[in-house]
């Protein structure tokens, strides 16, 4: 086990670094500073005509911090993970602490996929995704989007570019420019919690007048 604490993590995250593990099974735990890091601008984010179409047809709901450890679980569930028992149980305190959030996406009573992260001032630092229905890690990214720019937030931060988030609007910035935005977010408070609960189809509308 690692001395990281919950106080620690959130320091990691002020001055620009986070922590990951090289596999479920492995105990230890190191910090990552990319120089390059990936972005989701919150005005940017792109809603295909595949995606539009069907959350349109969608039967899905989706709730905040309607069961984070699941999600995370989720997000552990594969082959090649970096969520070991610490990072979850780190991450679990967080949640309890209220600085960690989760984003789930339901069928029914099904969990089909979900977005978690840790949120500073106006920074809101994602960690994982996951997807057990076609389109439903998307649709969560979507309405996280909708979310933070509701509540005020003005950076997320999603580590690193992949060609799924890249798709979606994500872009890569400098270490110099990340942490010129982050020292930005985090002088002043967003709350994540505070936009109140509505559709996927209202997500949807919202972020087609934007764009």
């Amino acid at each position: 086990m690692s001395d990281l604490t919950p106080e620690i993590l959130l320091h990691g995250y002020s001055i620009g670094i986070f922590p990951m593990a090289e596999h479920r099974d492995d105990p230890e735990i190191f910090w990552v500073d990319p120089r390059r890091r990936g972005v989701m601008p919150l005005n940017g984010f792109h809603i295909s005509r595949s995606l539009a179409r069907a959350i349109r047809r969608s039967t899905f709901h989706h709730t905040i911090n309607g069961d984070f450890q699941a999600v995370v679980a989720g997000c552990a569930d594969r082959e090649d993970t970096w969520i070991n028992a610490e990072i979850t149980a780190l991450y679990t305190a967080l949640h309890r602490a209220g600085y960690a959030h989760s984003l789930e996406v339901w069928d029914g009573d099904a969990l089909v996929g979900g977005v978690y992260g840790v949120t500073l001032g106006r920074a809101f630092f994602g960690e994982s995704m996951f997807s057990r229905r076609t389109n439903t890690s998307k649709m969560a990214l979507a309405a996280l989007v909708d979310r933070l720019r509701r509540a005020g937030f003005t950076l997320f931060d999603t580590q690193f570019l992949t060609d799924h988030l890249a798709s979606l609007g994500a872009v890569e910035i400098s270490r110099a420019e990340y942490h010129a935005q982050l020292d930005v977010a985090k002088r002043r408070n967003a709350r994540f919690n505070a936009p109140k609960l509505d559709s996927f189809q209202d997500v949807l509308q919202r972020m087609t007048q934007m764009s």
